[in-house]
């Protein structure tokens, strides 16, 4: 069964930084693209970052130099450190495996999906 968990969330202020990470179970997880998408009250599931089977990556354009993503293939982790953090990063962010081992901007390319964890950034 496939298991997609998402930890490190919270309450940060603007111009703070959080790490998230996600610990994946039941697939071999080096074999697959994963993804960052966020969504916020209101508004549509939004690509954030993504990782390459082998680690070449992709970002928003409103996260890049701001974020890095980073996957640990002995460990079955991905993570997602945000620094520089603004009130318009508040969101749902999740976690997904995608269908294939290339980067993927598109949810549709994405199979699994985590729970979410909640990041609010106060102002």
């Amino acid at each position: 069964q496939v298991q997609l968990v998402e930890s490190g969330g919270g309450l940060v202020q603007a111009g703070g930084s959080l790490r998230l990470s996600c610990a994946a179970s039941g697939f071999t997880f080096s074999n697959y693209a994963m993804g960052w998408f966020r969504q916020a009250p209101g508004k549509e599931r939004e690509f954030v970052a993504a990782i390459s089977s082998i680690g070449g990556t992709a970002f928003a354009y409103s996260v890049k130099g701001r974020f890095a993503i980073a996957r640990d293939n002995v460990k079955n982790t991905l993570v997602l450190q945000m620094n520089s953090l603004r009130p318009e990063d508040t969101a749902v962010y999740y976690c997904a495996s995608s269908r294939t081992f290339a980067v993927e901007r598109r949810t549709g390319e994405y199979y699994y999906w985590g729970q979410g964890t909640q990041v609010t950034v106060s102002s």
